[in-house]
């Protein structure tokens, strides 16, 4: 199953939008809000919570400012 290139949520099997770009890139969306904010908007899903970006994001900020806070010490 194709994953939602802004939500990274798993699409089910025949739901979901496929856009073709012209150099071959193949973009699958969960729905038309997803396909809007990636496409039309040019908003980053790091940016929204609902997305697992979002959540990926934050854990990585996280590890960093621990990271330099125990160096600093």
């Amino acid at each position: 199953m194709p994953k939602c290139v802004f939500s990274g949520k798993e699409i089910p099997r025949g739901q979901g939008i496929m856009y073709v770009r012209k150099n071959g890139q193949i973009l699958w969306f969960m729905n038309s809000k997803c396909e809007r904010n990636y496409l039309k908007l040019k908003r980053k899903p790091v940016d929204y919570k609902w997305s697992k970006l979002y959540k990926k994001g934050t854990i990585q900020k996280k590890t960093k400012q621990k990271e330099t806070s125990v160096k600093k010490k």
